[in-house]
């Protein structure tokens, strides 16, 4: 049975899940996450059951785990995304991918995930289904193994509906890429794929945008390139980042000032999709500064961009890798774009997110 604040509340949140919520639904309580009996419920049938392994079935205070051959990577990220759901996507996938793409462009094998929900009083238990549902096939599709978490329920109005918080542990796989401290002068800049998806897709659903055709979210699994580049081009790879919030200009930043190098890049290279274009010359943003979720920069040694792009254009996910721009000297601006009319220019740093709440 549900309250009529439950009710009111029907319509705002069928307006954020693909799925119909029916007026006898089931909702989260305060008491799913006291640890008593609809905790257990909670966890057993509907998280355990999903995320099946031998690690998480024990229900153990901590996850006994093998040792591994080599030193380890650990992240941990937090996920707010506004709308739950998004053209593309959703926080679940979202909350894998994001974690196991980190993983990965430090140069890591994932192999462990934790999963902790922080869920507000009256969540319908229909869309954390749904959401948990995506977990699932984006841990089966990256190989990752869900084997801790926990879940808490906080008041009404609290949490705005779901946050998820994950770690992520894998084993670091030679040649590790050395970071960008060690960039060098003539060092070649790649990016994946189309830029700016994934914000831009976020935008549309928040703000309703009635846009034909509807831009999707590139939120996906980078692990498949990250191998190709480490089996392809081994060592002649410097480093790789996602371009999360901040967007390729976010990195490109950060790389220049490790390195005490300016990073150039061409716009005219720079894949960009007509939809994410669209949006971004009517609303007056960069794509640039736009967040992905499955789109990486990469750096490789001087002579070395051609063989990268080649090996990353073999796969379907990054079939519009192309080579945007070189390492040079350090110069007065840190990073520098040569525009499409010609001339040469500053990139500004991101101050702040066009567009808050994207992961």
């Amino acid at each position: 049975m549900i309250n009529m604040q439950s009710k009111n509340n029907l319509v705002s949140w069928q307006m954020n899940c693909p799925v119909s919520i029916p007026e006898n639904a089931e909702y989260v309580t305060l008491a799913h996450g006291e640890g008593g009996r609809l905790s257990r419920k909670l966890i057993q049938e509907r998280i355990v059951h999903l995320l099946n392994n031998e690690y998480l079935v024990a229900l153990n205070d901590s996850a006994q785990l093998p040792s591994v051959n080599g030193p380890l990577a650990l992240t941990t990220d937090s996920f707010v995304v506004s709308p739950l759901f998004f053209p593309g996507g959703d926080i679940g996938s979202l909350a894998v991918f994001g974690t196991v793409n980190d993983l990965a462009v430090s140069g890591a094998k994932p192999l462990w995930l934790t999963l902790s929900l922080i869920i507000e009083e009256g969540f319908p238990l229909a869309i954390l289904d749904r959401i948990l549902k995506s977990i699932a096939r984006a841990a089966q599709e990256t190989g990752i193994k869900v084997v801790a978490g926990d879940t808490k329920v906080v008041p009404r109005g609290a949490a705005d509906g779901l946050f998820i918080n994950t770690a992520g542990v894998g084993e670091l796989i030679t040649p590790i890429p050395p970071g960008p401290a060690t960039l060098q002068v003539d060092d070649e800049l790649i990016i994946s794929g189309p830029i700016g998806r994934h914000g831009i897709a976020v935008l549309a659903a928040r703000e309703e945008l009635a846009l034909e055709p509807l831009p999707l979210s590139d939120c996906g699994s980078l692990i498949r390139p990250v191998e190709r580049l480490r089996n392809e081009l081994g060592d002649q790879v410097r480093c790789l980042r996602d371009a999360t919030r901040g967007g390729v200009a976010a990195v490109l930043h950060e790389w220049a000032e490790a390195s005490k190098l300016t990073l150039s890049i061409n716009e005219r290279s720079i894949p960009v999709s007509p939809e994410v274009r669209g949006v971004c010359e009517l609303l007056g943003l960069d794509p640039l500064h736009m967040a992905n979720e499955g789109t990486m920069v990469i750096a490789v040694k001087q002579g070395s961009g051609a063989a990268a792009v080649e090996a990353l254009q073999s796969l379907s996910e990054t079939a519009d890798a192309r080579l945007i721009g070189t390492v040079n000297s350090q110069g007065i601006a840190p990073v520098t774009i040569r525009r499409t009319l010609g001339s040469e220019q500053p990139l500004d740093d991101p101050l702040g997110s066009p567009l808050p709440r994207i992961c």
